[in-house]
């Protein structure tokens, strides 16, 4: 049952390494059992760099959920992020037996299977294979060809590859403490199924997933993921700039950007000063809030330059109906949606994780920073690409889903046949009241 179906989320982040165990309620709305954090020490952009730490913080995470959930945690959906994701487009194409018979699920899976066989870079490894539009005998811009009938079947798949030495830092940690990986994800797409509606991504959205060490990228158009991208930049290099440019130590650069921070310079007030203790018998150190806007925009701009410029790549600029969604820890900055609107042209708006979210006992969980953690337990539930979805649920009801819908329609005229007659000989009985 879908209800006893329990998936846990296991985020390792740059700034936090997040475990969240969840189940579907009677609504079909995610229902959060329990939420463990830890600091993260052992990535940077993220990127395993330290094992022993990151085993040590995924331990502290899982323990802390399965305490508030009462539920032993053995196996997780994990997260994958970093600069070394990348994204192409790939053909390809199988030629089917017969004419006559419909295109099935079986043929579908048959020619994304075969997307794994493709040349990659050495060192790489494909993590995600996703159809974009197929072409049934040179008829193209078919959606979901399943029930159709042809010979020769293409597609045009987006593959994202990862490094093979991260994959397998990542699963070293996981299985050091103790755990089984049961789906590797990349993190925006999971972000993407806890923030976006149907609707936003059919109409043509843009994903900014703003992380402690990077930026995450995901478009999508007519319901389909149609670009992805990491940049190396997020929230961590911000606090970097302000302790440098501040004088500051890094905790204290935290404090000031998240208390204080305004992406928008002109909104900041120049008479408004922060006063930080200094270090051993130091007078303290005066900080204009106006100084720190300054430094904060720079960065910022810098990094919605790099999205608006992945999304000018993508070749969808023109078809995002939806704007642009910013999420993650950083998307929580004052200010950062006016700036995205003005630098970019476009609509936009903070992703709150609660789109699939029931009700809850952690009000936490609705913040944006665990956008990708909700997600990775989503995934659980849901295919990535909702057209699997579809053919899930038509495998486990024991017929695809387009030849039931042709029967049904068939049945539909005999059924009003039988009515009649059923009606016809009912009245005509003699009574003469017809």
């Amino acid at each position: 049952m879908e209800s006893d179906k329990i998936v846990v989320g296991l985020d390792i982040g740059t700034t936090k390494i997040c475990a969240i165990v969840g189940r579907k309620n009677e609504f079909g709305k995610l229902e959060v059992l329990g939420m463990g954090k830890a600091e993260s020490d052992g990535v940077i952009r993220g990127i395993v760099t330290n094992i022993d730490k990151t085993v040590a913080a995924i331990e502290k995470a899982v323990r802390e959920a399965e305490d508030q959930s009462g539920i032993d945690i053995r196996v997780v959906n994990v997260g994958i992020a970093g600069q070394h994701i990348k994204s192409s487009i790939h053909h390809g194409s199988i030629t089917r037996d017969s004419n006559d018979d419909e295109i099935t699920i079986e043929d579908i899976n048959r020619l994304t299977n075969d997307m794994y066989r493709i040349v990659i870079p050495p060192g790489s490894e494909i993590i995600h294979v996703m159809p974009q539009d197929y072409t049934v005998d040179y008829e193209d811009g078919i959606k979901d060809p399943v029930g159709m009938s042809g010979v020769k079947l293409e597609a045009d798949f987006h593959v994202i590859t990862a490094q093979t030495n991260a994959i397998n830092n990542i699963n070293k940690c996981v299985r050091r403490a103790g755990l089984e990986i049961e789906n590797l994800i990349l993190e925006p797409l999971a972000s993407s199924l806890a923030v976006l509606s149907d609707e936003e991504k059919e109409a043509g959205i843009c994903l900014v997933d703003i992380g402690g060490g990077t930026t995450d990228i995901a478009i999508f158009h007519d319901n389909i993921i149609r670009h992805t991208a990491v940049i190396p930049f997020g929230g961590n290099i911000i606090t970097s700039d302000i302790k440098q440019g501040c004088m500051v130590m890094q905790h204290q650069a935290e404090l000031l950007k998240t208390k204080f921070g305004k992406a928008i310079a002109e909104e900041a007030s120049p008479n408004e000063i922060v006063s930080i203790p200094g270090l051993r018998n130091r007078a303290p150190k005066e900080i204009s809030v106006k100084n720190l806007a300054h430094i904060i925009e720079a960065r910022m701009e810098e990094i919605i330059e790099l999205a608006h410029t992945e999304i000018i790549t993508s070749g969808y600029e023109n078809r995002m109906a939806g704007g642009i969604v910013i999420t993650g820890g950083g998307s929580q900055l004052n200010s950062l949606k006016q700036l995205v609107e003005y630098m970019t042209g476009m609509d936009a708006r903070i992703g709150y994780p609660n789109e699939h979210l029931g009700r809850s006992k952690m009000d936490a969980v609705k913040s944006p920073m665990y956008a990708t953690s909700v997600g990775l337990v989503l995934s659980g539930f849901r295919a990535l690409d909702e057209r699997e979805n579809r053919y899930n649920e038509s495998r486990e009801s024991g017929k695809g889903h387009l030849t039931r819908k042709r029967e049904s329609a068939g049945d539909f005229f005999s059924k009003i046949l039988n009515k009649t007659k059923g009606l016809l000989i009912d009245d005509f009985d003699g009574k003469g009241d017809y």
